[in-house]
C-alpha cells in the first residue's frame, strides 16, 4: 500500500499531510531512530531532465537539489526546521525535515482578529533571528509567509520551508531556472517579480509584507489574479498601517513601510537593524512563573518568560511564595460567607485573589465550602455558581485531583445547554483530564467526536481543528485519527 511505502530505506510514510503541484508532503517515521518526520517528495520530472543538452546546460539538477539540501542542512538556529536526510528514491527526489508541533502563523492570524501589536512585533522580531541565520549563510529564503511559519505551544516562532531557497553566491547552487521568479504573489519582493536579482532584503521585504497582515488583517496588495497582485508590488505605494488601524505605533508603521520600499536600498540594511527597530515594542521578562499556556500559542511568551518550562500533564504547582521576599501578599484566611449575594461576590474576589497567589489548596477549600451555599441561595445555573465551580474545577486539575476535577466539569457540562462554545470547551477540558486519569480510549473517542465536529463545521485549518488533533497524538492510542490532516503548512512551497 501507498501508505506503507518505506523511502530511503527507513523512512515509513503514514498519512499525506499536503500536496503541491511539484509533490508531496507525507508525516512519517524513521525507523532507524523511532522518531516522526515530514517527509517532502519533489517529481523529478519538475526539475527538468537529468540527461541531453538542457541538462548539460543548466547542469544536473538533482545534484543541486542535494547541494542545496546540504547547504539548508548546515543552517543551526532554534528557528528553523531541522533538514536530517535528502536523497532520491523510486525516480522522486525526498527531504526529510523535523515536524514542528504547533500552529501555523496563518491559523493564528485567522484566530486574533485583530492581531495584537506586541505579539505581531514578537513574531516579526523572532523571524529577524532565524533570518539573520538564513542570510549568515549565504542564502535567501525566498517564501516567507504566514503559512511557511509555525507557532509553538511554548510561543517560540519557526520558520519552514527552505527548499526553494536560493544561495547568494551566484556560483552555488540555484533550484529554479533562470528568469522564473519564484515564491508566493502576496509576498513577493518587486525585484523578485520581475525575475531580477534576490539578496537578504527581497526576505525583508516579505518581512514587511507578513508585518501588514498580522496588524491589518489583510496582505498589502490583494487583485484578482496573480499578475494584478504582481503589478501592484512593483508599481504602488502600500496603505500606511495607522490609516487601517489607529492605535497601531508610528514607529511600527514607519518600519513597515520602509520594508515595503520598492528598492532594496531603501529598505533597512538586515534582520539585525529591523530587530532594533522591534525591540522597543516587545515586551519585558516577567519575574514569576509561567502558568498553563491559553488555546492559542502566544509569539509574546518567549520574552515575557525567557527559558521557562512549560507546565506539562501532572505538573507540580509552583510554590507558594515565600515571606522572606517579595511577592504576593499573605491573605488573611476566610470564613464561611454569609448569605447575602453582595458578599458572596466579596468572596469571588477573595478567590480570585488566591488564585493569583497560587494557593490552590485555600482556592479548593473555600470554593468546596462556597458551592452548597450559593447553589441553595441562587440556584444552579446562576452565573455567580458557575464561577465559583469553575474556580473549584480548575484548582482541583491544579493538585491533580483529576476524579473530582472531573466530577465538576461535567456539573458544568450539564449546565451549559445551549451554549455550544462553553460546551466545547468544557468536552475538550474533559477528555483532557480523562487522558490524565490514564482512561486513554475514552480520552481518544471524546477529543475524536470533537474534531470531527470542528472540522465539519470550520474547515481543517481552523485553530481549533489542529490543536485537537495534537491532543489526539499525545494521547496515542492504537487507533488511527478519523481523517487526514490536510492542508499542512509542510506543503506549503511545492506549488510550481
Amino acid at each position: 500500500m501507498r501508505d506503507a511505502r518505506l523511502v530511503g530505506g527507513r523512512y515509513r510514510l503514514g498519512e499525506r499531510i499536503g500536496q503541491g503541484g511539484m509533490g508531496q508532503v507525507w508525516a512519517g517515521t524513521d525507523e532507524r531512530l523511532g522518531r516522526p518526520v515530514a517527509v517532502k517528495l519533489l517529481r523529478a520530472d519538475r526539475f527538468g531532465p537529468a540527461e541531453g543538452p538542457a541538462a548539460d546546460q543548466e547542469g544536473s539538477l538533482r545534484r543541486r537539489f542535494l547541494r542545496e539540501c546540504r547547504v539548508t542542512a548546515g543552517l543551526d538556529h532554534p528557528g528553523l526546521v531541522t533538514v536530517f536526510d535528502a536523497g532520491e528514491d523510486g525516480g522522486e527526489l525526498y527531504l526529510v525535515m523535523q515536524r514542528v508541533p504547533g500552529l501555523s502563523l496563518a491559523d493564528l492570524i485567522d484566530g486574533q482578529d485583530p492581531f495584537p501589536v506586541e505579539r505581531a512585533a514578537a513574531v516579526a522580531a523572532q523571524l529577524c533571528g532565524a533570518l539573520g541565520a538564513v542570510h549568515a549563510a549565504g542564502v535567501v529564503h525566498r517564501d516567507l509567509k504566514p503559512s511557511n511559519v509555525m507557532v509553538r505551544e511554548d510561543g517560540r516562532v519557526v520558520l519552514l520551508d527552505l527548499g526553494i531557497a536560493t544561495a547568494l553566491d551566484p556560483a552555488a547552487t540555484r533550484l529554479t531556472l533562470t528568469g522564473v521568479p519564484i515564491g508566493s504573489p502576496a509576498y513577493m519582493a518587486p525585484e523578485q517579480a520581475l525575475a531580477a536579482g534576490t539578496d537578504r532584503r527581497s526576505d525583508l521585504y516579505a518581512l514587511g509584507c507578513l508585518l501588514h497582515e498580522m496588524l491589518a488583517g489583510q496582505a498589502p496588495f490583494r487583485a484578482p489574479s496573480a499578475l494584478g497582485v504582481l503589478r501592484r508590488h512593483v508599481d504602488e505605494p502600500p496603505t500606511p498601517l495607522r490609516e487601517l488601524r489607529a492605535e497601531v505605533p508610528a514607529a511600527l508603521e514607519a518600519l513597515v513601510l520602509e520594508l515595503l520600499a520598492k528598492r532594496p536600498e531603501d529598505r533597512p540594511a538586515d534582520s539585525r537593524a529591523v530587530y532594533a527597530r522591534l525591540l522597543p515594542l516587545l515586551p519585558p521578562a516577567r519575574a514569576e512563573l509561567r502558568s498553563e499556556p491559553g488555546p492559542l500559542p502566544d509569539p509574546t511568551a518567549p520574552y515575557r518568560y525567557p527559558h521557562q518550562p512549560l507546565p506539562g500533564p501532572g505538573a507540580v504547582p509552583p510554590p507558594a511564595p515565600d515571606a522572606s521576599v517579595e511577592g504576593p501578599a499573605i491573605l488573611p484566611s476566610v470564613a464561611v460567607p454569609p448569605t447575602a449575594v453582595e458578599d458572596l461576590t466579596a468572596v469571588c474576589d477573595q478567590l480570585s485573589d488566591l488564585v493569583a497567589a497560587r494557593r490552590y489548596a485555600e482556592v479548593t477549600e473555600l470554593a468546596g465550602r462556597l458551592l452548597p451555599r450559593a447553589r441553595a441561595e441562587l440556584g444552579d445555573t446562576a452565573p455567580l455558581v458557575r464561577t465559583v465551580r469553575t474556580i473549584h474545577a480548575r484548582a482541583l486539575q491544579t493538585q491533580r485531583r483529576y476524579p473530582e476535577a472531573l466530577a465538576e466539569y461535567r456539573q458544568l457540562l450539564a449546565g451549559a445547554a445551549g451554549e455550544p462554545e462553553r460546551s466545547f470547551e468544557l468536552r475538550e477540558q474533559i477528555g483532557l483530564l480523562l487522558a490524565r486519569q490514564g482512561e486513554r480510549r475514552a480520552a481518544w473517542q471524546q477529543v475524536a467526536e470533537l474534531l470531527l465536529e470542528r472540522e465539519r463545521s470550520h474547515g481543517p485549518h481552523h485553530p481549533d481543528v489542529l490543536r485537537l488533533r495534537t491532543h489526539l497524538a499525545a494521547i496515542g492510542p492504537a487507533t488511527p485519527p478519523p481523517t487526514p490532516v490536510r492542508g499542512n503548512p509542510y506543503a506549503e512551497g511545492l506549488s510550481p
